[in-house]
């Protein structure tokens, strides 16, 4: 009597949609390990697919732009620990210093030659120029960047181990804010001509 017993709560449990994945529900807020779980019912395939990484429009300042399948977007990936993200970069197009606090990053070179790189805790640059079908990681935390080295267009997917990972990019934290330009420049050891011209291009105050 406890081998049927147990096979059946094996059976239910095995079947059970909760054990497997946590879609995300869009319409709850998001807490500080993700979005709460959409019930059952609810989740469809599309939940699961995104078809969004698509060419986006790099006319703007760093002629670059990032289409990112993250947990808000996708809602397949909330607590799963992965999400990705497509990256082009036009002629001249740059992704400044920026963090992820969220997880590591990995990149994938699709077409043209991009240089990537990161600054370790002690300080230490590692940088290359990668092309199509090249691959780097950039470690959870660490300013890193990427630049658009050639005379074409360049695009690459990127995979994160998060799947919100978050982001910081080190210009709009110093620059797009209302911090006084007198504690900047303290900081930043910029002349006041230098803070202020950076604060008008991005759009920071004070």
């Amino acid at each position: 009597m406890f081998l049927p017993i147990l096979f059946v709560l094996c059976f239910r449990l095995s079947s059970s949609d909760a054990l497997d994945f946590c879609v995300a529900d869009l319409k709850a807020p998001q807490g500080p390990i993700g979005y709460a779980c959409k019930t059952s019912e609810l989740v469809t395939v599309n939940d699961f697919v995104f078809s969004g990484l698509r060419e986006g429009n790099t006319s703007n300042l760093m002629k670059a732009v990032v289409t990112s399948a993250f947990s808000a977007q996708f809602p397949g990936v909330n607590g799963l620990g992965v999400s990705v993200a497509r990256l082009d970069l036009a002629v001249g197009g740059v992704v400044p210093m920026h963090t992820h606090p969220g997880g590591s990053e990995i990149i994938v070179v699709v077409r043209g030659t991009i240089m990537a790189g990161f600054v370790s805790s002690a300080n230490k640059v590692y940088y290359k120029a990668l092309r199509s079908g090249d691959v780097m990681v950039f470690p959870q935390g660490l300013l890193h960047f990427q630049i658009n080295a050639g005379k074409t267009p360049a695009s690459a997917y990127l995979s994160f181990g998060s799947p919100s990972p978050g982001l910081q990019v080190l210009d709009f934290a110093l620059f797009a804010n209302d911090l006084p330009s007198d504690i900047v420049k303290t900081t930043t050891f910029l002349d006041d001509v230098q803070v202020k011209k950076l604060k008008g291009l991005l759009g920071g105050t004070g």
